[in-house]
């Protein structure tokens, strides 16, 4: 099998070596990986904060990319529900006001999966093989719940890792705060959300926080930090390819 990967701008700008470690874990498990440097953003930034036009000027040039993937590649696959929302849900709405762009958008959507997904729904792979021996929890990132309803995926990944101590924290699905521009705009309120999270992280006594999308990880591990503490914040892909035996 063969996948085209997406990287996503927070991966590709802040966290690189989640995108690394995404690729280790999918080569382990046999898949072979594949990447198009044409790739730029999602449009989700601009789609959420109202600029249509210039939303879909972005999502025309992604759509493009992925679907000159798909003529070599069996599926794309991405670090992030945030953006695989984007591509699955909202790519249909955006191009609504072109029906063959609207058609082109949703024949690519069906192959587009987030990182998890793909290996719980399409390798039907929970364990890989990966070794943690520490005590860790989980937050759910509200498009990859919401939006694309995964949620017992990347639990049942987690708890496969041999000498893991999984621990659900309290109000798992509680937004961080992040919201993309939410976090500019009203950060004030973003602030508010993020401390909430990270005083539920802390009671869960954890060793890591691990998540699926890296927006996430950014605004949890920013709060996490002002408050003093030494909690890890990772994504699920370093988790799943730590110690691959």
């Amino acid at each position: 099998m063969k996948v085209s990967i997406f990287i996503t701008c927070i991966v590709d700008q802040v966290f690189p070596e989640v995108g690394v470690k995404m690729v280790e874990c999918l080569t382990r498990l046999g898949v072979d990986v594949q990447f198009n440097d044409a790739q730029t953003c999602c449009g989700q930034p601009a789609y959420n904060t109202g600029y249509f036009r210039e939303a879909r000027d972005v999502a025309r040039q992604t759509l493009a990319v992925l679907e000159d993937d798909l003529k070599t590649a069996d599926y794309v696959v991405t670090p992030s529900g945030s953006c695989a929302a984007m591509i699955k849900r909202h790519f249909d709405d955006l191009f609504s006001v072109d029906e063959a762009l609207r058609k082109r958008a949703a024949n690519v959507a069906r192959r587009v999966f987030e990182f998890t997904e793909f290996l719980t729904e399409v390798l039907n792979v929970e364990d890989v093989g990966a070794v943690f021996p520490g005590r860790v929890t989980y937050h759910d990132s509200c498009h990859l719940r919401r939006e694309l309803g995964v949620a017992d995926g990347p639990r049942k990944l987690i708890q496969s890792i041999h000498g893991i101590d999984f621990v659900e924290m309290k109000d798992a699905e509680a937004c961080c705060g992040f919201g993309g521009t939410f976090s500019v705009k009203y950060a004030d309120i973003s602030r508010s959300i993020a401390e909430a999270k990270a005083a539920k992280v802390e009671q869960s006594g954890v060793e890591a926080v691990v998540a699926c999308d890296a927006s996430c990880l950014m605004q949890i591990s920013g709060e996490l930090k002002r408050r003093g503490s030494r909690i890890r914040c990772m994504h699920i892909a370093e988790l799943l390819a730590s110690e691959i035996n």
